[in-house]
């Protein structure tokens, strides 16, 4: 895989020329956009105003039919940034990868990672897949959903995980099932209280107890086995985590089951559209994806080096 010092060079010296075409593309595009938003909204409040005992209605119809109406007049331009900048810089990474807008990461593959409860609904898109340094990886933009129901029977959402899914294929299967959490116990109650909260989490397999502080304070460790876990956990490996934790400030869940590793990096955000209300000349989230991805295939390379370490099944 090409450092993140080529793929920069590549982003800023190959792509800049389009994305400045894109900028003037964007700029009309905003104008659009207010025009037909002011338009939309005086028409709607004209409509409330005379008919004022339909006021929940009428807004819920006016954020519903707007969102449409957004990804209306946004669509021909996103497409066209995802082919013209998302695409190439996917390609610049691995010209083998596979790269498509529209699909993501299968719903079964996400349940398979045993890093959330099972969604409702899932969508998502930007989606990866081939070999980066002849590790078998795919990733994509995930969105999964829970629904809620109240008491009279209407249906609310929430979000479970949004963010960034990679799937990357390890030579060799792993004993037990390990899983790496943001700790969020221990960083709200404390130590004692939580570490006390964290084994007592019925949902989870056996409490792993780390070596190292630091780690500990930010990730909570759950195995079926204390040994191989330890051995999967490396100093180094942990140091990884941490220094991407601390860096990019997202937070961070990853899962070794079988002869997988499943990272999953919330974004809250779809990584992937380009901006409309500010400078695409900004736009700095393509080398937070590359270094994601640096993160991920560094993993799998770190445990390449202690394989006498795993089964051989």
């Amino acid at each position: 895989m090409k450092s993140i010092s080529d793929l920069t060079d590549f982003y800023y010296k190959n792509l800049f020329p389009t994305l400045e075409k894109l900028e003037a593309d964007r700029k009309k595009l905003k104008e659009k956009v207010i025009i037909i938003g002011v338009i939309y909204t005086l028409i709607t409040a004209f409509i409330a105003y005379n008919l004022s005992g339909y006021l929940d209605f009428i807004l819920f119809a006016y954020i519903a039919l707007g969102a449409i109406i957004y990804k209306f007049l946004v669509h021909d331009y996103t497409h066209e940034f995802k082919m013209s900048v998302i695409k190439p810089l996917v390609h610049a990474i691995d010209n083998s990868l596979l790269y498509s807008s529209k699909t993501h990461v299968s719903e079964y593959l996400f349940n398979h990672s045993d890093l959330f409860s099972k969604p409702d609904r899932m969508s998502g898109n930007d989606y990866v897949k081939g070999k980066i340094d002849d590790i078998n990886i795919q990733f994509s933009d995930i969105h999964a959903e829970k629904r809620n129901r109240n008491s009279k029977g209407k249906d609310s959402w929430s979000t479970i995980f949004k963010g960034l899914f990679i799937i990357s294929e390890f030579n060799k299967k792993f004993q037990g099932q390990t899983v790496v959490l943001p700790d969020t116990a221990q960083n709200t109650f404390g130590n004692i209280i939580g570490n006390w909260l964290q084994s007592k989490n019925m949902a989870r397999d056996e409490l792993v107890k780390m070596d190292d502080p630091e780690f500990e304070k930010e990730f909570v460790v759950y195995s079926t086995n204390q040994v191989e876990a330890r051995y999967i956990l490396s100093s180094s490996l942990m140091k990884k985590l941490l220094a991407f934790k601390h860096k990019s400030k997202h937070p961070v869940h990853i899962s070794f089951i079988g002869g997988q590793i499943h990272m999953a990096i919330e974004y809250n955000k779809d990584l992937f559209e380009p901006a409309i209300f500010s400078s695409l000349l900004e736009y700095k989230v393509a080398m937070e994806y590359v270094k994601t991805l640096h993160l991920a295939i560094g993993i799998v390379q770190e445990l390449k080096l202690n394989q006498k370490l795993w089964s051989k099944k």
